[in-house]
């Protein structure tokens, strides 16, 4: 009974778990992506994008998952080589330049949690996010999976409690602001663009599928994680609803947020959680980019990178970043994203949405 409780947990949860881990990170758990593609269009202006959102991730997560379970790509090369053909390294020129951003976001949102919550210098921020990842990044892909679920877990604990007390604190701002309505623009391809670049991770975190046996548990799984990613920001959203301009504007509309309200221990348990999920952002991604490694490494005749050379691998994308970071979080959110977004776009919902689905089609059936 528990073997059975525990697959299904690996086989639907993880998957998710993992994905969000890596989702939930800079932007994302600061709050300022959430304003940025969400809360601007008004109340109900962002709820409807982020029904556009949870609809992308859910197609794209399922048809990725179900894509590397049938055909044994278990890392984006892989991926691409059946989606792109001779053209797959076209994703990792788009996704290089993705990937720099991301790091910088993750190092840039760290150093500034420190600070903000503890005044310490950037430079402890910066050496706290390098030995982490290089240390989840050493002892490897089981011990990356584990540490990310587990989050997850503190993730939601930590994100309901902060609905809970803004609720309390401003219930009356919340509910005029809902009752006022509101709906922006634009909030379709808002919701779109947020799930497309944040769907970048959805590649790198192939290794997951390796637990898939069916259709049917590589597109649950898929679908799940597209409800698991996205409620934390609907509860952003609609605490972000209510507040003053001041949250909205600025660069860590959570953090703000909290000591507005007093909200006491709650905001030094917000800080750990991010400044976690922040490495997590980091190390899931890079596990990807190992993984990606080995697999060419085996195709050549040669032995997988030790953990070592993992570990080495994580700190050299993780410095390339480093100078990206002092653009600052809102300047690279409000222009990178969206533009990396149409990135994506191109090489990695369209191929698969036409080529990816042509090939599942006539490949042998399956359960």
């Amino acid at each position: 009974m528990m073997k059975s409780v525990g697959k299904c947990v690996r086989i639907y949860l993880v998957p998710g778990a993992v994905f969000q881990s890596i989702v939930v990170g800079g932007g994302y758990g600061t709050g300022r992506e959430i304003v940025e593609y969400f809360t601007r269009l008004g109340p109900h202006g962002g709820l409807l994008a982020l029904l556009v959102a949870l609809t992308v991730f859910a197609l794209v997560l399922s048809l990725t998952f179900e894509i590397g379970r049938r055909f044994n790509a278990y890392d984006h090369r892989a991926l691409f080589q059946i989606l792109l053909g001779k053209a797959w390294f076209v994703y990792e020129v788009i996704g290089f330049f993705m990937l720099m951003l991301v790091f910088a976001v993750v190092i840039a949102a760290a150093t500034g949690v420190l600070k903000d919550s503890f005044d310490l210098p950037p430079w402890v921020g910066m050496v706290l996010v390098f030995g982490l990842v290089g240390v989840l990044e050493f002892f490897g892909r089981e011990t990356v999976m584990r540490v990310l679920a587990f989050w997850s877990l503190l993730l939601y604990a930590v994100f309901v409690t902060f609905l809970v007390k803004v609720f309390d604190a401003i219930p009356e701002a919340i509910a005029s602001a809902f009752a006022a309505g509101g709906i922006e623009n634009g909030w379709a391809i808002s919701g779109f663009l947020y799930a497309m670049y944040n769907l970048m991770a959805a590649p790198m975190i192939l290794y997951v599928a390796r637990d898939f046996e069916t259709r049917r548990q590589a597109v649950g799984a898929g679908m799940i994680a597209a409800v698991i990613v996205i409620v934390p920001a609907v509860i952003f959203h609609v605490a972000f609803s209510g507040a003053e301009d001041n949250a909205i504007t600025a660069e860590i509309p959570v953090y703000v947020m909290m000591s507005t309200y007093s909200m006491g221990l709650l905001t030094i348990a917000f800080t750990v959680m991010l400044f976690g999920t922040l490495i997590e952002t980091g190390a899931g991604i890079l596990q990807g980019v190992n993984e990606r490694i080995d697999s060419q490494r085996k195709d050549k005749g040669r032995q997988p990178l030790g953990r070592w050379g993992h570990t080495s691998v994580a700190m050299g994308f993780m410095g390339l970043a480093l100078a990206i970071a002092s653009v600052g979080i809102i300047d690279l959110i409000a222009k990178g994203y969206g533009t990396m977004a149409w990135g994506f776009f191109a090489v990695y919902f369209i191929p698969l949405v036409t080529i990816g689905v042509w090939k599942l089609v006539r490949s042998d059936p399956d359960p």
